[in-house]
């Protein structure tokens, strides 16, 4: 006789990966932060010049040309946290300015020349779901999140 089977026996196993890393809060940090991310993909089997990378690409360099725009504070950095979640793909940038936060999910179109405020036009588009989060114990944290479909 065998014995019954489980849910736990036939789940699939999910694969976590995680790569976190602060940075100093200017452009060269947000540029830096854009590189290492799309080394670390490409380690993890998300190659480089993929659709999920470029995606990934420009979700990074905005979240993080955020948070050195409007979230820097005077010698506090950011921090950049990429996970891959079994079929998710999640980008995380915190800053420490909590009361400087960006407009929640279905954000207003700028006026057709406005220099800025297209960034979270970007990330709306790209993204399959993104949301703006609270950081303990002070901050915020910008989520991205893409579903990978290989």
């Amino acid at each position: 006789m065998t014995a019954p089977s489980t849910p736990a026996a036939h789940a699939v196993p999910v694969t976590v990966r995680v790569f976190a890393q602060r940075f100093s809060s200017t452009p060269r940090g947000a540029r830096l932060a854009r590189r290492l991310a799309l080394h670390q993909l490409d380690a993890w089997g998300v190659p480089h010049g993929s659709p999920t990378s470029d995606s990934a690409a420009v979700l990074v360099a905005e979240l993080a040309a955020n948070a050195v725009t409007h979230g820097r504070v005077p010698g506090r950095d950011f921090e950049l946290a990429v996970r891959l979640l079994g079929r998710t793909l999640r980008i995380e940038v915190s800053d420490t300015r909590g009361e400087r936060r960006p407009p929640a999910p279905g954000v207003p179109r700028p006026a057709p020349l406005a220099e800025d405020g297209w960034g979270l036009l970007l990330v709306e588009a790209l993204a399959d779901r993104w949301a703006v989060l609270d950081r303990v114990p002070v901050g915020k944290t910008v989520v991205a999140e893409l579903d990978l479909t290989h």
